[in-house]
């Protein structure tokens, strides 16, 4: 295979167009044949709707503070793809894919041989294989492994980490994971591992009753942020990420901080010092964008929505007015909840159609506004990330004293993020998951 980085993401892609396959029978077979490199590096596990990427960038602020030398492996990017993996915050190079995906193409080869066509390593389980491979040859302390979808099935299932860790679960995913909380808390609840502690975020109540059935059948401890902290906000730990939500997030990876054994000297007063130095771009982010304020807030599904109606209902009691929105989403489930919490708080609403090919077309999301809102006097238009933002640090929605609130798909932010922030380099949008 050529070693120019280009045909490295043609045959990437190719991996990817077969579409995601779940199992984890593949997974066990690539890693035995790389000589299980998952097992040379102890790990966290983390699975949930949403706030996971949030609650493992908390815990590698703990673990940094600590001295610890940290993996952290998540998923979509946001621009590139290196940033999936990273090793004390420094992202997997262009060169390290290219000599990563010659080393695992023979031997994913040699798995479809042995077996079936189907049998070979999807994309998704290439950038596992990646990850786990980085990070054993970096001689990492402790790894952050974030559950690509739902949990059971998932090619990161393959780990025996020191803690499971299950943040929130909400309908996402639906036609995958089914279609009640319940059915998504049996696959997240997939995770959990004989004699391995689990730490649970706020979850719903049917939810939680799953989880615990499940960790029960197999004798393990749950700790449970609801629990120890109650339901009064002040009780949270505080991390510099902003939203209350956070704050729930915090608690989580203190839990898991607590959960692990002595020998990782996590005292509290560490936990406290990692929670505010969190790294997370795309959640509720404050940035300046030609001295105009803007916020960048990834909200994709029903739970996020509800976040999101809290964050708005501040902002506009903070500056005395309604944002100017632009957003775009991924399909009419999520859309529908976005678009209804967006028409509350917005007077403008930029609609985008992000370029991936389950984005929302303009005819969909328009249908989804509510007629008070144009009643109200509010407004709505078609537009394109380009025009909205035609270059480094520029955008021109609204006025010089509007908040311009850019939410919906993590993947519309990548590309927003590769517009305003071009030293980040190239946005390698064709290179997500689904």
């Amino acid at each position: 295979m050529p070693t120019d980085y280009s045909a490295v993401q043609d045959y990437l892609f190719g991996l990817k167009t077969q579409g995601p396959k779940f199992g984890i029978d593949r997974m066990r077979l690539l890693t035995a044949a790389l000589g299980h490199p998952e097992r040379a590096v102890p790990c966290i596990h983390i699975a949930g709707t949403n706030g996971k990427g949030s609650v493992a960038a908390m815990l590698r602020g703990i673990f940094t503070a600590a001295d610890w030398r940290v993996g952290l492996y998540t998923s979509p990017h946001l621009v590139r793809l290196g940033e999936r993996v990273q090793v004390d915050r420094e992202l997997l190079s262009e060169a390290e894919i290219g000599a990563y995906a010659m080393e695992l193409k023979p031997v994913a080869e040699g798995i479809a041989a042995a077996g079936a066509a189907d049998d070979h390593p999807s994309f998704f389980e290439f950038m596992t294989a990646m990850a786990f491979l980085q990070f054993a040859r970096k001689q990492c302390d402790v790894n952050l492994i974030e559950v690509g979808l739902g949990g059971r099935l998932d090619a990161t299932n393959v780990v025996v980490p020191e803690v499971s860790v299950i943040t929130s679960i909400g309908l996402d995913h639906c036609e995958m994971l089914g279609d009640t909380i319940e059915q998504i808390a049996a696959e997240k609840a997939g995770i959990i591992k004989a004699g391995i502690p689990v730490v649970i975020g706020r979850l719903p109540v049917a939810a939680e009753s799953v989880i615990r059935a499940h960790a029960a059948r197999l004798g393990v401890r749950v700790s449970s942020v609801r629990k120890e902290f109650g339901e009064a906000l002040e009780n949270f730990p505080r991390t510099n990420l902003e939203g209350d939500y956070q704050r729930w997030n915090a608690a989580t990876a203190t839990l898991v901080a607590r959960a692990l054994p002595a020998r990782w000297r996590l005292d509290e007063d560490l936990i406290a010092r990692g929670l505010m130095q969190t790294e997370w771009p795309g959640r509720w982010q404050r940035v300046q964008l030609g001295g105009r304020r803007a916020i960048l807030d990834a909200s994709h599904n029903p739970e996020g929505a509800q976040v999101l109606d809290a964050n708005l209902t501040q902002l506009v009691a903070e500056t005395g007015r309604a944002p100017i929105v632009i957003t775009g989403v991924l399909g009419v489930a999520r859309a529908r909840p976005l678009l209804e919490t967006l028409c509350r708080h917005a007077r403008e609403i930029h609609l985008v159609v992000p370029k991936q090919a389950r984005a929302s077309s303009y005819e969909e999301l328009e249908s989804l506004v509510p007629a008070a809102f144009y009643a109200g006097g509010g407004r709505v238009i078609r537009d394109t990330v380009e025009r909205l933002f035609p270059g480094d640090d520029a955008c021109v929605a609204g006025g010089p004293d509007d908040v311009v609130v850019v939410t919906g798909s993590i993947y519309l932010l990548g590309e927003v993020m590769a517009r305003i922030a071009p030293q980040r380099g190239a946005g390698e949008g064709r290179l997500q998951d689904f």
